[in-house]
């Protein structure tokens, strides 16, 4: 591992780092507040956008472009001159009907506290280097940073980092703060459409095709497929449309599926075999079957020298922190396609919840908007901003960053680059 810089500069950032985050916190609480008691959906995030952009334009220097790169809800903030550019993300969608139960929220709080302490530190030291603050919608559903890749949002940036919240009881006692490695899965995402035909399901059932039959086949199909998959594999998904009322026979069904490999191929892979159990669904009840492609994300890949980067500086700070990187995440995001365009970074952090609730749950929604979950947020921006600024003033750390990139591009599979 690299060991962190001791010069006075570092000193000096450091110091600056750990005072601005108290000079923002109640202006960074505010907008954590703000995010998390108007929850907005994918694309539709005006109020969050607002109420991060109206602290940026505050800050002396900074930059701000809202409704960036061709996005309503996006925004793009830098500050510095020269040297290697450096970007925290900042999420803050919400889910449907449960609100902030991902947490991000607390996304934006880690992301957009970090580049303010990082500004503040390349302005008390004068050091080269560019951060940027980049707001990036809809990862729940929509892909909004595979729309960001598409516009050219990633193509200078020499380390882009973020952190997200889960349950606390991932990492044992309070006393860990989280893990510095991440890993997630891939996921490609499709739509299944049955056409029969319609008739009365009382007076003449027999002259109907039952669509809703085909779903259900197909379904049924997938659970059996389960027990052939692998262990870090997975399949999902719902019945959108399953019919108008009771007494008629479903001339129509709609499903919607998400399969999950460790790579994006392996996906795509899994998708095939999925389908395959429409298909003979379709068959068996004489319905006829059309799939549509949802697009997908790319598996997550973590840059081994900013993962040690962060553990060295939470480490200064007292704080613990594993790099388990055994470890992958039965999850998928849009960060993921990040880490195919530039090095990249995704640590998760801890959070107290309801019977230790992890997200996507109503009991995680709750942890996520309180204050000392908004504390253990800070924390971390602390461990964040200062291996952030540490990429940029420190050349051997910058070399390590980007050669374990270019190792990680000689193993890339197949990647979705087009926009959901």
């Amino acid at each position: 591992m690299t060991r962190i810089i001791k010069t006075d500069t570092m000193e000096a950032a450091k110091s600056t780092i750990k005072q601005s985050l108290v000079a923002y916190t109640e202006q960074v609480w505010a907008v954590n507040q703000k995010i998390f008691n108007n929850p907005e959906l994918a694309y539709k995030e005006a109020g969050a956008h607002d109420a991060i952009v109206g602290v940026l334009n505050t800050v002396e220097g900074v930059r701000v472009t809202p409704h960036a790169y061709g996005l309503e809800t996006s925004f793009e903030a830098e500050y510095g001159a020269g040297g290697r550019v450096l970007v925290f993300n900042a999420e803050y969608d919400a889910l449907p009907g449960i609100g902030h139960a991902c947490g991000h929220n607390l996304i934006a709080t880690v992301g957009l506290s970090s580049f303010l302490a990082v500004v503040d530190a390349l302005r008390a030291t004068g050091a080269p280097g560019r951060v940027r603050l980049l707001g990036t919608p809809a990862e729940e559903s929509g892909g909004g940073k595979i729309k960001l890749i598409e516009a050219g949002a990633y193509k200078d940036v020499g380390a882009c980092l973020m952190m997200h919240p889960t349950a606390q009881t991932a990492f044992g006692p309070a006393s860990v703060y989280g893990n510095a490695f991440d890993r997630t899965l891939a996921i490609a995402r499709f739509s299944i459409g049955f056409k029969g035909k319609p008739a009365h399901a009382a007076l003449a059932p027999w002259e109907g095709v039952n669509a809703l039959d085909a779903a259900v086949a197909g379904y049924t199909a997938i659970s059996v497929l389960r027990q052939q998959i692998r262990p870090q594999e997975r399949i999902h998904g719902i019945i959108t449309n399953g019919g108008k009322q009771s007494n008629i026979i479903p001339d129509t069904a709609r499903l919607e599926y998400g399969v999950r490999a460790p790579t994006l191929a392996g996906a795509l892979a899994l998708q095939k075999r999925a389908v395959k159990c429409f298909a003979g669904a379709a068959e068996s009840t004489g319905c006829t079957m059309e799939t549509q492609d949802l697009g997908g994300y790319a598996d997550l890949r973590a840059n081994m020298p900013i993962c040690n980067a962060f553990v060295e500086a939470m480490g200064a700070l007292g704080r613990e922190v594993l790099c388990d990187t055994d470890h992958t995440t039965p999850a998928s995001t849009d960060q993921g396609n990040v880490s195919y365009e530039c090095p990249s970074w995704h640590g998760m952090f801890g959070i107290p919840s309801e019977g230790g609730a992890f997200p996507h749950t109503e009991n995680f929604a709750r942890g996520a908007g309180l204050r000392k979950s908004f504390d253990r947020a800070l924390e971390n921006s602390e461990g964040m901003a200062t291996a952030g600024y540490w990429f940029l003033v420190d050349d051997e750390l910058a070399a390590d960053v980007k050669a374990a990139f270019e190792e990680q591009k000689k193993h890339d599979g197949a990647c979705i680059a087009a926009s959901i």
